[in-house]
C-alpha cells in the first residue's frame, strides 16, 4: 500500500489536535457503532436512521483508501484560528504536489486593489495569451483552501492563465465583501480581455460565490463571461437540504451537527436577508447567464445544493451540465493522488477550453 500523502496526514493531525482539546468528547468506538440499518420516521417526517454503507468497488483503489480515513465524530467544530492554520499548511503541501503534475509560475499581485495569485502554466501557447480564467477559491468563506488546489491543475490542463482572487474573508468581512472584490477584479480584467475570453469558476464557497457574482454582473449590466464553473456549491442560504443533514466535510466520517434554522455560513450572511437574490441566487432571475458546468459527488455535503441550483438553471432555460461522481466526498478534486480528481479537473478544463473557443 502506498504511504498516506502528507496533506492527508495534516488533516488527520488536525482532527487529532481537536480531539485532544476536547477530552470529554470521545469518538464512537467499534463496539458502539451500529451494525445494522434502522429507520424511524417521526410525525413531522424527520428520519432518524442508521445505515451501514460499504465502500463501493466502482471507485479507484486510492479513493477507497481515502474513504477509510476516520475522523472524530463528536465534539464541537474546530476553532477558526486552528482551521485556518491547518488549511494553510495543507494548501502549501498541495501546491507542491499539484505543481509536480502541472508545472507553473505563481506571482502574488493586486488587481483593482484586491490581492490575487496569478498562475501561469508552463508551455502557455501564444493563442491563449488573450484568455484568462478567474478562480474564486473555496474555504467556507472564512479561509483559503483552494487558491492553489483549484488554480494549478486547471491552469495546467487548459494551458491558460488563472487569476485566483484572494477576496476578503468572514467573519471579519461578511457579505457582500467577497462579491465586491470578485466583481472589482472582473471589471479590471474586462479592460484587457474580451468577456468571451473569460471564465469564472470556483469550488465550495467559491462555487457559491461564482453564482453570486454572475447574478451581480447581470444586475450591474456588465457583459457576461464565456462560461461558469460551479463545483460543489449551493444557492439557498435560507433553507437546509438533504445532503447537509447526511454528510460532513468527510462524507460519512467526522462530526456532524443536526440541521438547524440558522442560515448556512451565518458569519458570512451576517445581517443580510438569507433570500437576497445575490446572496442566494436560487431566488434570482437566472435568465441570460452563460453556459455552466456543475460538478459534485455522492457523499458531498453540498450535493443537494449543487443539483438544486443546476435544476434552477435548467428551469431558466440555461445551458447547464451536471456531473456527479459516485461515493466521493466534498471537493475530492483537490487531492492529486486520486484518479477521479485528475479526471474531474480534466473535465472542468475541457469544458472551459471548448467554451472559450466559441
Amino acid at each position: 500500500m502506498n504511504p498516506m500523502p502528507r496533506y492527508a496526514v495534516l488533516l488527520l493531525l488536525a482532527s487529532a489536535a481537536l480531539a485532544a482539546q476536547q477530552p470529554t468528547a470521545q469518538p464512537t468506538t467499534a463496539a458502539e457503532a451500529p451494525n445494522r440499518d434502522t429507520s424511524y420516521i417521526d410525525a413531522q417526517g424527520t428520519a432518524h436512521v442508521t445505515r451501514v454503507v460499504p465502500v463501493p468497488a466502482t471507485i479507484s483503489a486510492q479513493a477507497q483508501r481515502s474513504l477509510g480515513h476516520a475522523a472524530p465524530d463528536q465534539g464541537p467544530e474546530m476553532p477558526l484560528a486552528m482551521r485556518r492554520s491547518m488549511t494553510d499548511a495543507y494548501t502549501a503541501v498541495a501546491r507542491v504536489a499539484w505543481s509536480r503534475l502541472c508545472p507553473n509560475q505563481i506571482v502574488e499581485d493586486k488587481i483593482a486593489g484586491v490581492p490575487v495569485r496569478i498562475v501561469t502554466p508552463e508551455g502557455l501557447p501564444e493563442s491563449n495569451r488573450g484568455k484568462v480564467l478567474l478562480n474564486l477559491h473555496g474555504g467556507g468563506f472564512d479561509s483559503d483552501s483552494g487558491s492553489y488546489t483549484e488554480s494549478i491543475p486547471i491552469a495546467g490542463y487548459t494551458k491558460i492563465k488563472v487569476v485566483a482572487v484572494l477576496y476578503r474573508l468572514a467573519p471579519e468581512h461578511p457579505f457582500p465583501a467577497a462579491v465586491e472584490d470578485a466583481v472589482a477584479v472582473y471589471r479590471e480584467l474586462l479592460k484587457t480581455y474580451k468577456p468571451g475570453h473569460i471564465v469564472i469558476y470556483g469550488t465550495s464557497a467559491g462555487a457559491i460565490l461564482t453564482a453570486e457574482v454572475a447574478v451581480k454582473i447581470k444586475q450591474l449590466g456588465l457583459p457576461m463571461p464565456a462560461a461558469l464553473g460551479i463545483f460543489s456549491g449551493l444557492a439557498d442560504m435560507a433553507h437546509s437540504d438533504d445532503s447537509r443533514a447526511l454528510y460532513s466535510l468527510r462524507g460519512f466520517s467526522g462530526h456532524l451537527d443536526p440541521p438547524t434554522d440558522i442560515p448556512h455560513h451565518s458569519p458570512y450572511v451576517a445581517a443580510t436577508d438569507p433570500k437576497d437574490p445575490v446572496l442566494s441566487p436560487i431566488y434570482a432571475d437566472l435568465h441570460g447567464l452563460p453556459p455552466t458546468l456543475f460538478v459534485t459527488s455522492g457523499r458531498d455535503m453540498l450535493l443537494s445544493g449543487t443539483v438544486n441550483l443546476h435544476r434552477a438553471y435548467l428551469n431558466a432555460g440555461m445551458d447547464a451540465r451536471l456531473v456527479v461522481f459516485d461515493a466521493l466526498t466534498h471537493a475530492f478534486w483537490y487531492d492529486p493522488t486520486l484518479p477521479e480528481a485528475i479526471e474531474a479537473n480534466h473535465m472542468m478544463a475541457d469544458f472551459f477550453v471548448k467554451q472559450l473557443e466559441k
